[in-house]
């Protein structure tokens, strides 16, 4: 019976927006399992004891990689009209001498060889996962025991434990680390981040607009690392936070041009089904249905000059105020 009423408790129960994206790691999690053995993705073992290996300073979130200059590169055919490697087999060969080749046979087998070897355009790797180390301040300053919070385990669902009342908070200390946790991906550190972040936003009231200066590089950094499940998650908190108090979206107006590049890059990322069923819509997990929906929502709350800038850095955005 009791597991039966917890299940009707589960069931009936509202998830927040953050208990959502929560729930969908949960499915999977830490653990890979197969038909023979089950392993751990990650060395760390969620101790409070447990710290992250340090990692370069080189090796930076959403970092470029250097092309490796002793690769050769295809040069462009202007007659062809294609990308080829030339061939260096003939450069160095001595001159053919007469009465030494294959000419004037009746009959040959000999295959002749190509100069050139066609090939396709160089890929420019614009949508390619880029690097997300471990090494976000979040992460630092949990596990130094600078951060007041606590997994408080429930019974049906993982709660954040605030030891200090979250409107006592200095938001300009605290909710810029809890938004550099946004691009992890290892538990417990997502699940804090993640769940803080929408806590504080919905306790921060006017708290919240004069912070917003020095959340746009963490809101960057996380994009750039061009990770999907990591743009959803931005993205839904960007939703939050535009509704979470008054001219915090006009305040973003002015960062366009450091949030936008990546939105228009993924706006156009949708799943072509055809007739079939996307059941990330439901789960709100599909890239290019978040991205619309988050720049409607900039548009809406982000005074007359929203859709002028987004416009002009998304020139396919159609407005949602002025074609109504």
């Amino acid at each position: 019976v009791s597991s039966q009423v917890a299940l009707g408790l589960t069931a009936a129960m509202t998830l927040t927006a953050a208990m959502a994206l929560i729930q969908d790691d949960w499915v999977a999690q830490k653990i890979e399992r197969t038909q023979a053995q089950a392993w751990t993705k990650h060395p760390e073992t969620n101790s409070c004891f447990d710290v992250t290996t340090a990692v370069a300073a080189k090796n930076r979130a959403g970092g470029h990689t250097m092309a490796n200059p002793e690769v050769p590169l295809p040069d462009y055919n202007a007659s062809t009209g294609q990308y080829c490697f030339k061939s260096s087999m003939y450069a160095d060969a001595a001159p053919v001498r007469a009465h030494s080749g294959n000419g004037g046979m009746t009959s040959s087998l000999a295959v002749g060889k190509k100069l050139e070897v066609p090939v396709g355009p160089p890929v420019c790797g614009a949508f390619r996962e880029r690097a997300n180390p471990p090494n976000t301040e979040f992460r630092r300053f949990y596990e130094r025991g600078d951060l007041p919070i606590q997994v408080e385990h429930r019974g049906v669902h993982n709660r954040i434990g605030w030891k200090v009342e979250i409107e006592k908070l200095d938001y300009h200390h605290y909710l810029p680390i809890f938004f550099d946790g946004l691009r992890e991906k290892e538990e417990p550190y997502r699940f804090l981040a993640v769940q803080g972040v929408f806590d504080m936003l919905e306790n921060g009231g006017s708290k919240i607009l004069p912070v917003i200066p020095q959340l746009i590089i963490p809101i960057k950094t996380a994009l750039n690392t061009r990770d999907s499940p990591i743009i959803c998650t931005v993205l839904k908190v960007l939703q939050q936070m535009v509704v979470s108090g008054e001219m915090i979206g006009e305040a973003l107006v002015p960062y366009y041009r450091q949030i936008l590049p990546i939105f228009n890059l993924f706006k156009s990322k949708n799943n072509n089904l055809g007739d079939g069923i996307d059941y990330g819509q439901q789960k709100r997990k599909t890239l290019g249905d978040l991205i619309t929906e988050t720049l409607e929502l900039f548009e809406i709350h982000g005074g007359e000059d929203a859709f002028i800038n987004i416009k002009y850095m998304i020139p396919t955005y159609e407005s949602c105020v002025l074609n109504e």
